[in-house]
């Protein structure tokens, strides 16, 4: 499975999700950026996406909603790594209230991973990250090191978050 993202006007992007509205599309306003993810076996119909392959999800993504995509850079080295960590995770997050659904994203032409949560609303995004569970799940990322073995860091950059809602902001 792909994910594919492409950003532009909210109309735009509106027009484009009706277009293909047998694909499956979810538009998400964000307040700099309207993105529009089309997730698929098949080609996309963007014409220069950004492309991702789904390496592990939960759940089913829907037109709701509050969405998070932590977006982080990580060397080509540090990728088996970071999957590992990933793929071997607590998995608390799906127990939260108001979780809706998850992608870890491996990117294709890229070196950002983009780990991508759906929430009932920010409230229950706000509520896993003040909880022990997201204080367990994110203890001692990365510091699992063999005694004489030295830290690798396999991230490139910052880490940064963009957010964005499943409904249209309302005009103002």
């Amino acid at each position: 499975m792909y994910i594919y993202l492409t950003s532009g006007t909210p109309d735009y992007m509106e027009k484009l999700l009706k277009k293909y509205e047998n694909e499956n599309m979810y538009i998400l306003y964000g307040t700099d950026s309207t993105l529009l993810l089309h997730e698929t076996e098949k080609k996309t119909k963007f014409a220069t996406p950004r492309k991702f392959e789904v390496i592990d999800s939960v759940n089913q993504i829907e037109q709701r909603g509050f969405f998070v995509f932590n977006n982080i850079p990580v060397s080509d080295e540090g990728r088996p790594i970071f999957e590992q960590r990933f793929l071997n995770r607590s998995r608390e997050i799906e127990k939260m209230p108001g979780f809706l659904a998850f992608r870890l994203l491996r990117p294709i032409k890229s070196e950002i991973y983009i780990v991508l949560t759906q929430w009932e609303n920010k409230q229950s995004f706000d509520a896993w990250k003040q909880s022990s569970a997201f204080a367990n799940a994110h203890a001692g990322a990365g510091s699992q090191v063999q005694p004489g073995v030295k830290k690798q860091n396999i991230f490139n950059a910052a880490s940064y978050v963009s957010t964005y809602s499943g409904k249209m902001p309302e005009k103002k």
